[in-house]
């Protein structure tokens, strides 16, 4: 598949964004569990983002973000709206700069969410829980403190930044046959194929989305952004609730080469397999791309040496006998 949006980011901002994050996140492990692996039929390595700073893959794309900006610009701070780990990501990022992060979130946030935002040092600002009034309240924000907005993932600045996980785990794993990735609002996947098929093209890219918010799989078959067709949070994948952006969709269309979709018992099922074999906290989001390597949409494929992203670590443990 030919990428045909020329003004999406390359392997350049790739790895000058990984040059720019280097002192601020950490280089995460890739482990191997030998029963994840009878189950997939194939070797598996566990790129492990839930061992990142804030515990998910979004610390990346946030402090190269936050660290792009010029330091008279840096200085008003930044501005989300965000309920989840791109708040906690952003307001980190923003402290390790020593700037203002002031977040809009929701009323009905978890606290759990909230409170992680307060202690990164985040300035909360509340809104009501629709997506109409979580943008307006972001732009009354952004222009009552002159801080940048920075969007949870369609912004080529957070793709970039999550593009530098396969850099990471390209050098750290050679010969894989495909590397599979949770699908949400699609920064991470879109910047893990702009790697992936600028560095070793012959690696296939798959994505692994809840059944019930099957937008991502879609929006690729249909050739347009799709939205969801029931309730978002009939899920148990919080973070993978999001609609495709403008700037994920053509990277996604273009390079990603399958996407497949998973049912919940089989989430639920991925979420037990990683904690009781791999001895891993995940969050559901991530159990998505364990719960893929079941399905016989990704086995016709007949890959053997297989990279999946565990995307996040952020676990509400109070939810957890629900969730399993």
């Amino acid at each position: 598949m030919a990428h045909r949006d020329s003004n999406a980011p390359t392997i350049e901002d790739i790895r000058a964004a990984a040059r720019r994050i280097e002192p601020y996140v950490h280089r995460t492990p890739v482990l191997t569990c030998g029963r994840i692996d009878d189950v997939a039929d194939a070797e598996i390595h566990l790129k492990c983002e839930n061992l990142q700073k804030v515990g998910a893959f979004k610390a990346r794309g946030a402090t190269n973000a936050v660290f792009s900006l010029g330091d008279e610009v840096a200085a008003s701070g930044v501005v989300t709206h965000s309920s989840g780990n791109h708040a906690q990501a952003l307001a980190w990022a923003a402290k390790r700069r020593g700037i203002p992060a002031h977040i809009v979130m929701p009323t009905n946030a978890p606290v759990v969410k909230r409170n992680a935002v307060l202690e990164y040092g985040g300035i909360v600002h509340d809104c009501e829980p629709t997506l109409e009034q979580r943008l307006a309240t972001c732009e009354r924000v952004a222009a009552e403190t002159g801080g940048s907005i920075v969007p949870p993932y369609d912004d080529d600045r957070i793709i970039a930044g999550q593009g530098t996980i396969a850099l990471e785990l390209l050098g750290q794993v050679p010969d894989l046959d495909a590397i599979v990735v949770p699908v949400g609002g699609g920064g991470m996947i879109a910047g893990i194929a702009i790697c992936v098929k600028a560095i070793a093209p012959g690696i296939k890219v798959i994505g692994a989305e809840p059944e019930l918010v099957d937008d991502a799989a879609r929006s690729r078959r249909s050739g347009r952004i799709e939205s969801h067709r029931g309730d978002p949070t009939s899920t148990i994948a919080d973070g993978l609730r999001t609609t495709l952006g403008e700037r994920t969709f053509p990277v996604i269309r273009d390079l990603v080469d399958d996407i497949v979709t998973v049912p919940e018992t089989r989430i639920r099922k991925a979420l037990r397999l990683v904690m009781e074999r791999a001895k891993l906290v995940i969050e559901p989001s991530a159990a998505v791309g364990i719960a893929a390597l079941d399905d016989d949409g990704f086995r016709r494929h007949g890959f053997q040496r297989v990279g999946v992203v565990l995307c996040g670590g952020n676990l509400d443990l109070d939810a957890l006998p629900s969730l399993l």
